[in-house]
């Protein structure tokens, strides 16, 4: 019964410090995780394609989610994997096929997830960072996609595109913010009163006709 009760939060968490914009916190987050996260993935995916487009969402959402994680709540491990089986079966389903969550178990069980925790928002959310992704510069991309996808450290990276480290790393902090900016105007334009969701309001709606 003990066990149940408040969870003592971890003192190494990197998502809040994510949340607060530090760049090395982000490489800390992919070492540490990326190997869940892919391990996640492939065993949902029916490509190797598919698997790395879903690891790429998964993180995208990492990091937009990192000021929503409460370590008295859950650890940070089961955060993420929350994350991760929520969105590789949004995307099962969005496929057309059944999104069994047995699949999670034929191998490395994935940390227990509970319903409670899971964002309603989430695809939309996802949706966004997608398209807030492709708006980076090629440079921008390029650096995210080497750190997210292969687990590369800041200094392979610099080896690998032949850009100076410190090049990399300013490509790695600005197109993270550049993303945070892009899914926030996003989502305040949704959110804006008569916006309908997509739009936002016309000024010639909001004012009354002449006589009126």
């Amino acid at each position: 019964m003990g066990s149940t009760t408040a969870r003592q939060p971890e003192t190494d968490n990197v998502l809040p410090l994510i949340a607060n914009g530090d760049a090395k916190a982000v490489q800390t987050c992919l070492d540490r995780y990326s190997g869940l996260v892919w391990s996640l993935a492939r065993r949902l995916s029916t490509t190797e394609a598919d698997a790395e487009d879903a690891v790429q969402d998964i993180f995208l959402d990492v990091w937009k989610s990192a000021a929503r994680f409460d370590p008295t709540v859950a650890s940070e491990v089961t955060f993420i994997a929350m994350i991760a089986r929520r969105r590789l079966i949004d995307r099962r389903r969005k496929e057309g096929r059944r999104p069994t969550s047995e699949v999670l178990n034929d191998a490395t069980p994935a940390p227990e997830i509970r319903e409670s925790e899971i964002d309603p928002g989430f695809g939309e959310e996802v949706r966004i960072a997608r398209k807030a992704l492709g708006q980076l510069s090629q440079e921008q991309q390029r650096v995210l996609q080497l750190s997210i996808f292969h687990g590369l450290s800041h200094e392979k990276i610099a080896r690998a595109t032949d850009l100076p480290l410190g090049t990399v790393k300013t490509h790695a902090r600005r197109g993270l913010i550049r993303i945070r900016e892009i899914i926030e105007n996003e989502k305040n334009g949704a959110n804006s009163p008569g916006s309908g969701g997509s739009q936002a309001p016309s000024k010639t709606a909001q004012t009354p006709p002449k006589g009126a």
